[in-house]
């Protein structure tokens, strides 16, 4: 049986104390990376649309960085949205800054009614494959 560990970057461990979720879990050479959104350390949410989404984007990092992944593993991109598909032109310019290929994760994306904290309007989840 393959062994589970949790990954909490720094900066991230409020995460868990306060919500009682794992950023990241490892199992075996798979990372699965919880969804997350455009707040920062403190937990407060970025208010500007393109920044959220490349918050979001810095979040996953922090969590790929932390167990020894990049944006190169990533095999998996699920992706939600308030505002489906009026805003996917602009995230998709945000995603291509940090997904580049030449061979890109598979992607799913939702229209969803609304988000766990006031302000969000993007929720990111990929997974991982280490190469």
């Amino acid at each position: 049986m393959t062994g589970r560990r949790m990954i909490i970057p720094p900066g991230m461990e409020n995460i868990v104390e306060r919500f009682r979720y794992a950023p990241g879990v490892l199992v075996g050479d798979t990372l699965h990376i919880s969804g997350q959104v455009g707040r920062d350390e403190k937990l407060q949410i970025i208010e500007d649309k393109e920044a959220q989404f490349d918050q979001c984007f810095r979040n996953v990092k922090k969590v790929l960085d932390a167990a020894g992944f990049s944006f190169a593993d990533v095999v998996e991109l699920e992706t939600w949205f308030l505002r489906f598909p009026a805003d996917l032109a602009l995230f998709m310019q945000v995603k291509d800054r940090w997904i580049t290929g030449p061979v890109y994760p598979t992607w799913t994306g939702f229209g969803v009614a609304s988000f766990s904290m006031p302000g969000i309007i993007c929720e990111v989840k990929v997974k991982a494959v280490r190469s």
